[in-house]
């Protein structure tokens, strides 16, 4: 058998595995239904409704993070996996139901192989190997179970099953015939993992509680997985994967220590990065485009900044600064760089190529992350700017509020002629309170997004459209405001961008939407960070160091509870 059929007897066995993992770890999901209201702060949290485990794809950044920790930074993963669906607002709980198909699983094929043979070059192999073989042109099954044993524990986050180890190391040792080379055959089985669903899907697995009548939790090693995940965007170090394996990660005592020492990395800063990139829908740069004639200034690299300049502002305000959540829509601190400067029209060093720290004057108009170019330019038509998508984002992403699409078949007409379209946008959007079927969705989203019409659709300030004065006053929850710093003062103190930031961090941390059942406890930790302030290493404490963060829901157990909506809250069809 040549090298060539054993690379496509292992792709199959991967994807057939990966499908049967799939329909193994699919799942009902489904929201939190009820609202968090402020209350007294408990002695004690309640636990939430314990849920099966799941089982996610990994994503683009945790594949490659994970690489990076495991072979080191030179070793890079060029990959791009396919878009996986947005679920009750998450990527996150959307890689639960996500699978792969030859057309995803041919180029990560490709890739691992090409990582596992730089991986066992002569450059690299003495950095991973902990043997030599007896000979360079023979196979040598203890040697390669020695490196094959260790790289996967790593890699599967977990200790290899023997007849997982014994067929790695027989794949090995049968690839070495067709090259003569010891190193090929091991190169080709550690490919044959980095594409395995053991590697490619965190699974999860249960066992039964050390406290009494605690019912269900996650073993050691699912623990370290889901904690590693949600502080550093990638798999256990050694440490952690000690603790796992020792037991300890079972002592409150324990688990508390690996948190502190995590959220101390400068590996944290991933993990922070990429939660908000899921939750701020960030992918949707990927995709953004400008009118090059109506926005000569905005270009693919401007875009690509704007996106950086978001999770700067976040990180610093969070991580640098400690800083209260909600404060992110009053700050005045980001960063900025030479081509964003032209956007913002604020003086850059233009020889700089890095990032300079930026904080806009009192009087600016500009405050809070909703003025950021990013947030205005990524919800905005391609030649205009789009109020509508402003508020309807705004409610949505940072408020957990469903917008209902609009319905078939609306006449757009009366918005597109010449006539209309010289007007400024609240004499269009006007027209919406005429139309009974247009009326109730846009009072929900306009008057917010109104707010945010002294930028244009690149996020540059103007004072007027079409040569009259903008009128940027609007209201939320019955509150009122008369321009965009106002309307992110007016957010950063309404209730439901409280109980949203939790809501998708408990969902982003376990992998699944909320269920009725976590009501409870999602109440208690809005009510505890009410009391203490929303800094961001106190949510995800509260969050890990909680018995519902590894609760397991025993067979039969599973609590049911009809969805909010049946798909993805985050579909801006406006055309307004």
């Amino acid at each position: 058998m040549t090298l060539s059929h054993f690379t496509s007897f292992a792709r199959k066995a991967a994807l057939a595995a990966a499908g049967a993992a799939l329909l193994l770890g699919s799942g009902l999901n489904t929201p939190w239904l009820a609202p968090a209201t402020a209350s007294a702060p408990r002695a004690a949290p309640p636990v939430a409704a314990p849920a099966l485990p799941t089982m996610r794809l990994l994503t683009q950044s945790q594949y490659a993070n994970t690489i990076a920790d495991v072979f080191g930074p030179d070793i890079v993963a060029k990959v791009r996996f396919a878009p996986v669906n947005r679920t009750d607002g998450l990527l996150a709980i959307g890689a639960a139901r996500a699978g792969l198909t030859p057309g995803v699983l041919d180029p990560l094929d490709a890739t691992a192989r090409s990582m596992a043979r730089q991986i066992l070059d002569p450059g690299h192999r003495a950095l991973f190997l902990p043997c030599r073989p007896q000979a360079a042109n023979q196979r040598d099954d203890a040697c390669a179970r020695a490196f094959l044993s260790g790289v996967g524990r790593r890699l599967y986050r977990r200790a290899m099953t023997e007849a997982e180890l014994s067929a790695a190391v027989e794949m090995a040792g049968r690839a070495v015939a067709p090259t003569g080379d010891f190193y090929s055959g091991l190169a080709f089985s550690l490919g044959g993992m980095l594409v395995s669903p053991q590697f490619l899907f965190i699974t999860e697995t249960a066992t039964r509680s050390l406290g009494a009548g605690e019912g269900m939790v996650l073993d050691g090693y699912s623990k370290a997985s889901r904690l590693s995940f949600l502080l550093w965007d990638s798999a256990p170090d050694e440490e952690l994967m000690r603790a796992a394996e020792s037991g300890k990660l079972e002592s409150q005592a324990e688990l508390r220590r690996q948190v502190v020492r995590m959220l101390a990395s400068p590996k944290y800063e991933r993990g922070l990065r990429a939660f908000f990139s899921d939750y701020l829908d960030l992918e949707a740069f990927d995709t953004l485009s400008k009118d090059g004639e109506i926005y000569p200034a905005f270009s693919l690299k401007v875009a690509q900044e704007a996106r950086e300049q978001i999770l700067r502002t976040v990180t610093d305000h969070l991580m640098a600064r400690k800083g209260d959540y909600r404060d992110l829509f009053t700050t005045r601190h980001t960063f900025m760089s030479s081509d964003l400067g032209a956007i913002y029209k604020v003086p850059v060093n233009r020889g700089s190529q890095g990032w300079e720290p930026y904080t806009f004057a009192p009087d600016d108009p500009r405050g809070g992350l909703l003025t950021l170019v990013g947030f205005l330019a990524q919800n905005s038509h391609p030649g205009r700017s789009s109020p509508t998508r402003r508020g309807r984002a705004l409610r949505e992403i940072l408020l957990c509020q469903k917008v209902p699409d609009p319905p078939p078949n609306v006449d757009f007409s009366g918005f597109e002629e010449p006539s209309a379209r010289l007007m400024p946008a609240r004499q269009r959007l006007a027209a919406h309170s005429t139309v009974p079927t247009c009326r109730g969705c846009h009072a929900l989203t306009d008057p917010m997004g109104l707010a945010l019409e002294n930028f244009d659709g690149a996020g540059q300030w103007r004072k007027t459209e079409h040569g009259m004065t903008i009128d940027a006053s609007g209201s939320l929850s019955q509150v009122k405001f008369d321009d965009a710093v106002d309307l992110g003062r007016t957010v950063r103190d309404e209730p439901a961008l409280r109980s949203c930031i939790v809501e998708r961090l408990y969902g982003y941390s376990t992998g699944r939407s909320a269920t009725a059942g976590d009501g409870p406890f999602l109440e208690y930790l809005v009510s505890d960070l009410d009391r203490r302030g929303y800094r961001f290493d106190d949510m995800l404490t509260s969050i890990i160091l909680s018995k519902s963060f590894f609760a397991i829901a025993s067979a039969g157990k599973v609590p049911v509870v009809a969805s909010n909506s049946g798909k993805d809250g985050n579909s801006h069809a406006d055309q307004n």
